[in-house]
């Protein structure tokens, strides 16, 4: 267990808990949309994890098979071990699960009513935004690098022109990356 997670008393805990939870109602597009405020709130508030941490912790959940809802259980690894794993999933989980499970069903018998597709209309806008904060979260250490700003601006331009597989983006980041250009 980390140093962090002996330091931890129950308001600490219960505060960790309500906060994923909040967090779980505010993740449209995925738990990742909401990792700037996981950092924000883990990182820069609390201290209970490093900056370097946090990026590892996301790292190696998206590199493991599996849900990409993952990266939560190893943040929580890194604050408390097996108590902090459950403490953030639960939190993380449990409200969205229950919440789509009722709006599933309501929205079921009004699918064709103006109301839900206007609802279901407006998500992709704050989806992609969410997904560029957290981009942009990620991509902090490679601000001042001109070369890794390049690589990301040409593939976002690729990926909006032409129809190219991700898997091409991402072996010329890691050519770019063993070239030491990015």
């Amino acid at each position: 267990m980390s140093a962090a997670a002996t330091a931890l008393g129950w308001a600490d805990w219960a505060q960790l808990v309500l906060h994923f939870m909040l967090l779980s109602l505010l993740s449209i597009g995925g738990a990742i949309t909401t990792a700037p405020e996981m950092h924000r709130f883990l990182v820069r508030e609390h201290g209970w994890i490093s900056s370097a941490d946090f990026s590892q912790s996301i790292a190696l959940a998206q590199s493991a098979p599996g849900p990409n809802v993952l990266f939560v259980a190893v943040l929580g690894w890194q604050i408390g071990g097996v108590t902090g794993a459950v403490a953030t999933m639960a939190g993380i989980l449990l409200p969205s699960s229950v919440l789509t499970l009722a709006l599933a069903h309501w929205s079921r018998r009004r699918r064709d009513s103006r109301e839900v597709r206007a609802f279901t209309g407006g998500l992709a806008p704050l989806t992609v935004a969410l997904l560029l904060s957290t981009g942009w979260l990620l991509a902090e250490p490679a601000h001042a690098h001109l070369g890794a700003l390049a690589l990301f601006a040409g593939s976002a331009l690729v990926s909006w022109r032409w129809r190219l597989s991700p898997l091409w983006l991402i072996a010329a980041g890691a050519a770019a990356g063993a070239l030491g250009l990015a």
